[in-house]
């Protein structure tokens, strides 16, 4: 594009400027050439209800900010409070889990408990299994002799 600007010579140039201006006229509004002292006070009475609008709508700007700053903060405290909530749901589920754990570990002890007694039983019964044997066969072999 800057290339095709280029291109123009400057005869177009001002035969472009002629046209702008002998045409401006038609294109914009008339103006008066002084402004009047009335004009010039409708402008400041203009400026002064643009200056009024800027301010109540810096107003209404920092309001909002300020809801949304208080709806930020509510917005955090509430995911602190879910925070602290979820930790103390967690705590809860890791000291049942850990009741959970003493429990089976309590239970695992009574088994290992009575496997022992159990072993300790058959132990003292095969020793009596084994004295009643000797005894039967010491009798038998006693009444063998004296027969």
């Amino acid at each position: 594009m800057a290339d095709r600007a280029m291109e123009l010579r400057s005869e177009h140039l001002e035969q472009i400027g002629k046209y702008v201006q002998s045409h401006l006229s038609e294109w914009l509004p008339p103006q008066p050439a002084v402004a009047s002292a009335e004009s010039v006070q409708t402008l400041h009475v203009e400026i002064a209800r643009v200056q009024e609008e800027v301010r109540a709508n810096r107003a209404v700007l920092e309001k909002h900010i300020e809801f949304t700053e208080k709806r930020f903060e509510q917005v955090d405290k509430r995911f602190e409070e879910m925070q602290h909530s979820f930790e103390k749901r967690f705590e809860s589920m890791q000291h049942n889990m850990d009741k959970r754990f003493e429990q089976v570990d309590k239970r695992f002890e009574q088994v290992d408990k009575r496997f022992d007694d159990l072993h300790r039983s058959i132990r003292n019964g095969q020793w009596f299994i084994g004295l009643l044997v000797t005894f039967v066969m010491a009798a038998s072999t006693a009444l063998q002799i004296l027969l």
